[in-house]
């Protein structure tokens, strides 16, 4: 098929009901050059009788149809599955053709219903109910019923004599979304929904308005503890999502903990899955969970001056707390972060690594990733910032290890 003749082509996601059958005899009647996508997961006995009957219709009207009907599989939540593969399948038809966009049926009760759900898991979503248009991996979504209501879509079905299946597991209430359909949404009155819209459209500008400012603070990668405290609570969840990646998936509870701490400590590491924030000099950042670190260096050539890595640098010696003097013996000399058992024999006696670093405020963060100098037999011989252990002085060292930024 030419792709540039389809340019103004917009394909309609069809299942055969009321919904969808509404919107493509609208656009038919409207003369909107249209292809219907189907998808028949053949996970309910009338599935093989929607997909035909979708078919006959769209030869019957000389529309160009694409269908997915090979075996659905699936792990986890049905529906959510079922929205990607079916979202997926439309993506690759509209690529595929070359048509402009999808347009998708769903319509006030869908919006409101989605609206209540996200209300009753507690979940800040990129937006409430539903967006009348978005993109999903490059191409444009439109739902262009959401001024209508279930009710009046199956009445313009039947007036215009359009046939459509009714989907029996809609009335399954085992679904939460079926659930708050019939117990909620269902009966509400037009004033009703109307306060609803309205209630969802204050959220939706508040979000916005907070998701441009948190946004601007999230660009800084840097935030003061004490301006991050001085925020209401919404301003700081929102700014912790922002600041991690993936954080809109992260539920307000666990976003509640992690600000817990935020308030109360000046000095944490917190781990967020691949991530973990971090403070500094009274300023906090999401980073990377720090890896662990070894380098091996088989002589004193081998270790020259000048040489950069990301936790340290070694420089030409001079007297001072990173220099070492080393001795033939101890290579090979390996570089490494320090551990929790860490200890150096200094000349006022064995000091453990890491009550050094708490004593000289050195960050949690900084601590895992501080670079020591161990030799051949497994010694700490230099520890940057406290200096050599008692056997590798001399007013004339060898090398400095200094701790990078």
């Amino acid at each position: 098929m030419d792709k540039k003749n389809n340019s103004s082509t917009w394909l309609v996601g069809v299942s055969g009901g009321p919904d969808s059958m509404a919107l493509l005899s609208m656009c038919l009647e409207e003369g909107v050059p249209v292809a219907v996508a189907h998808v028949n997961y053949h996970h309910r006995q009338e599935a093989d009788q929607e997909e035909a009957y979708v078919r006959t219709f769209c030869a019957d009207h000389g529309i160009a149809c694409h269908v997915r009907n090979e075996p659905f599989t699936y792990i986890g939540n049905f529906e959510a599955a079922a929205r990607q593969w079916r979202y997926d399948f439309f993506v690759e038809t509209v690529k595929q053709n070359g048509y402009c966009g999808i347009l998708i049926a769903h319509q006030e009760d869908d919006l409101l219903e989605t609206y209540l759900m996200q209300s009753e898991r507690k979940l800040e979503p990129d937006w409430f109910g539903l967006r009348q248009e978005m993109m999903y991996r490059g191409v444009l979504v439109r739902r262009p019923l959401l001024s209508y209501t279930k009710a009046q879509l199956q009445a313009y079905c039947e007036e215009h004599h359009v046939e459509y299946f009714i989907d029996a597991t809609n009335a399954d209430e085992t679904y939460a979304r079926n659930r708050i359909r019939h117990e909620v949404v269902e009966k509400l009155t037009p004033l009703e929904r109307q306060m609803m819209r309205r209630e969802i459209d204050q959220q939706n500008a508040v979000l916005h308005e907070r998701r441009c400012r948190v946004n601007a603070w999230a660009a800084q990668s840097r935030f003061a503890l004490a301006a991050y405290r001085s925020l209401n609570e919404e301003d700081r969840i929102a700014l912790l999502r922002a600041m991690v990646p993936g954080g809109e998936h992260l539920r307000r509870r666990h976003l509640m903990e992690v600000d817990t701490i935020l308030l109360k400590h000046d000095d944490f590491v917190i781990s967020l899955g691949d991530h973990q924030l971090a403070q500094s000099d009274g300023f906090f950042f999401c980073m990377d969970v720090p890896s662990s670190y070894s380098y091996a260096f088989s002589s004193l050539e081998e270790m020259r001056s000048g040489l950069s890595f990301e936790r340290f640098s070694v420089t030409v010696g001079s007297p001072g707390v990173n220099a070492v003097t080393f001795q033939p013996s101890d290579f090979p000399v390996t570089i490494r972060n320090a551990q929790p058992s860490d200890t150096i024999r200094m000349r006022f006696g064995t000091k453990k690594v890491n009550r050094w670093m708490i004593d000289r405020k050195v960050p949690r963060w900084k601590r895992t990733v501080w670079p020591v100098v161990v030799n051949r037999a497994g010694t700490v011989i230099l520890v940057p910032g406290i200096g050599c252990d008692v056997d590798h002085y001399s007013p004339a060292p060898d090398r400095n290890v200094t701790v990078s930024n």
